[in-house]
């Protein structure tokens, strides 16, 4: 009976199996065999049992572009202008059963998409063998066309997750705020080559930045994320930024940059995000839409693979009100015609359709000035702006609609597939997609790279205050600490418990913000930009008692005169651990930092900034590039 029992289960299984390969996971085929043609090994991804032109590596990108266009149908062509995101299991294995993301099969065999930002951080062999997976996966698809992995920024530690990821397994380096804040544009190359070097190894191909806005709006949630609010300097920094990952021109061992956010995100009305509604107004009442052209003409100059417009809506410039992302003024007219850029245009997420659970709304569509349009007139509206691909949305089917009901021209549409291909070619991906998950653990987070970006995090810490001299500290000391580790502290001086009890006091703050109630708007820190009530009395009072160094955590622009006049001396930080804030703090790495934005004195003076306009408010209290040493 058990025998019989168990030949049931398997046969019920066996169909269950069987069915879910034939209904569920349709088109999908047998790995895709080895080639070998005049001494050249490749791959038959389309099964045919020749080498096609697309196949081999002898034949030009354009050749080998136009070759597979010719074989691609439409739904093919359409799933290739979608790019979202993609759920990845802690041990690896494709993740076929999310709550808030479809099934791996279902986007790659279903949907025929191979575009894929991954938000996860998993242990690198993990990592490396879940990309492995997912290649396979796309080679058993009728055309074996290899998967592209993007991802946001991942080296450095931010209690803001809007505009970073936690490193996780990867060296940790400072945000681009302290990069600009070190002031050396070697080190921006040889962290970006680093991060080149970790994504390669787990198989993200695609970073979703350098960000070349300009921070000239204090309040904004995303400054920390920018090399600050001055154009040459972040024109500079930008073009090693984007030499590191992708080297003087694309290949098999780069990373392509996607910069963001053209034209230009910082100018954000009242400092207000366009994520939401209420933030839409991208606005220059300086006059300064130019300026901030500045750091993406640098990034077209150094060879950027892609670029992304952000959310935001012009006000009060020779442009359509509406997003940049449906913007043909700005995209065609600006980015295509004026500045001659040929590579990707991909949106930023979730322009067309808003996120729904169980038919209620929770995020609505960031489709600002179009908000009347449906799902397929806003695709038609980006497409014909001269978008290519459409970030955090999963509809080719959309797409698919409109070329068959003659509302756009399938022409049109082989325009951006040829651009999208031409990156999949030129990053090696047709030849060989796949990564060695050993090599993987050697590489991710090795000493050496976590070395440069310790060394990084201290090169990027500004001194702004040090009265009497007081740093660095030196002699037998006993310390009062808040919010660093003790077990750190203590490895420079005696910490005591009580504050009555030490001769100096260390604090590290966090700069202020206003928490915001939404779904969405719970993750940015933006809003106020001082320190207030409880927090502030308690900092106050910790002055007045003894000598207190302050570290701030510099997300965005504070605004502190009281701390820095009643403070023994005044630190700034730009995402650094404990122990570089304390080297500094103790001499054993002398500061060297320069402020990449100024330190308004009061928000009286914030709000009386003109939003695009830098270093613009009156009487400062620490100007732009301030930084003291010792």
């Amino acid at each position: 009976m058990k025998i019989l029992l168990f030949i049931l289960v398997g046969l019920l299984g066996l169909v269950y199996a069987l069915y879910y390969w034939r209904e569920i996971r349709p088109g999908l085929g047998e790995e895709a065999s080895v080639l070998q043609e005049d001494g050249i090994t490749s791959r038959d991804l389309n099964k045919n049992g020749r080498l096609d032109p697309y196949e081999d590596p002898r034949c030009s990108v354009e050749d080998r572009v136009e070759d597979l266009l010719s074989q691609m149908t439409l739904e093919e062509k359409a799933g290739m202008m979608f790019h979202t995101m993609i759920g990845m299991n802690d041990d690896g294995t494709l993740q076929e059963r999310g709550i808030l993301m479809p099934p791996s099969s279902d986007l790659i065999v279903g949907r025929l998409m191979n575009h894929f930002n991954v938000l996860q951080t998993a242990e690198p062999r993990q990592m490396s063998e879940w990309y492995n997976r997912i290649q396979k996966l796309a080679e058993r698809t009728r055309l074996g066309i290899p998967i592209t992995i993007s991802s946001d920024p991942r080296h450095a530690f931010t209690q803001n997750p809007a505009t970073t990821m936690l490193a996780g397994p990867f060296s940790q380096f400072p945000e681009q705020t302290g990069l600009a804040a070190a002031r050396d544009v070697e080190l921006v190359q040889q962290f970006a080559d680093i991060a080149r070097q970790e994504y390669l190894a787990v198989g993200i191909r695609l970073a979703l930045h350098p960000v070349a806005d300009l921070s000239t709006e204090p309040r904004w949630g995303r400054v920390n994320g920018t090399f600050g609010e001055d154009a040459d300097l972040a024109s500079e920094m930008t073009a090693a930024y984007i030499r590191g990952f992708q080297g003087e021109q694309l290949s098999a061992q780069s990373v392509a940059c996607m910069t963001k956010h053209f034209p230009g995100a910082g100018p954000q009305k009242d400092g207000e995000d366009a994520h939401f509604p209420y933030g839409r107004e991208q606005v220059y009442p300086g006059g300064k839409f130019e300026y901030h052209l500045k750091p993406f003409e640098a990034a077209l100059k150094a060879g950027t693979a892609q670029i992304m417009p952000y959310y935001g809506v012009p006000v009060g410039l020779p442009f359509e009100e509406v997003g940049f992302g449906f913007n043909k003024d700005v995209i065609t007219g600006l980015l295509r015609e004026k500045y001659g850029f040929d590579g990707v245009v991909c949106t930023d997420w979730m322009l067309i359709n808003p996120v729904k659970v169980m038919g209620r709304e929770l995020i609505p569509a960031k489709a600002w000035g179009v908000e009347h349009l449906s799902a397929a007139g806003r695709i038609q509206m980006a497409i014909e702006a001269g978008v290519d691909q459409f970030g955090g949305e999963a509809c080719p089917e959309v797409l698919v609609a409109l070329v068959r009901s003659g509302r756009i021209k399938e022409e049109r549409i082989d325009q951006s597939v040829r651009r999208l291909l031409r990156d999949k070619f030129r990053l090696g991906l047709f030849d060989n997609p796949y990564v060695d998950p050993d090599f993987a653990e050697q590489t991710v987070g090795n000493p050496e790279f976590r070395k440069v970006g310790e060394l990084a995090q201290r090169k990027s810490i500004v001194l702004l205050k040090n009265e009497k001299g007081i740093l660095p500290l030196k002699g037998e000391l006993k310390i009062y600490v808040e919010n660093i580790n003790p077990e750190t502290a203590s490895q420079y001086a005696q910490v005591v418990n009580n504050l009555a009890d030490a001769d100096v006091a260390i604090l590290r703050l966090d700069a202020p913000y206003e928490k915001l109630v939404g779904l969405m708007e719970s993750y940015f820190h933006a809003g106020d930009l001082d320190f207030k009530g409880r927090e502030k009395e308690h900092v106050l009072d910790v002055m007045s008692r003894v000598p207190t160094i302050v570290d701030i955590y510099l997300e965005r622009p504070a605004v502190i005169p009281e701390i820095a006049e009643q403070s023994a001396a005044l630190l700034a930080s730009f995402c650094a651990n404990d122990s570089a804030a304390l080297d500094v703090i103790f001499g054993k790495f002398a500061p060297q930092g320069k402020l990449p934005f100024e330190l308004p004195a009061s928000m009286e003076a914030v709000r009386r900034q003109k939003e695009d306009v830098p270093y613009d408010s009156e009487n400062p209290l620490f100007p732009f590039g301030h930084g003291l040493i010792y």
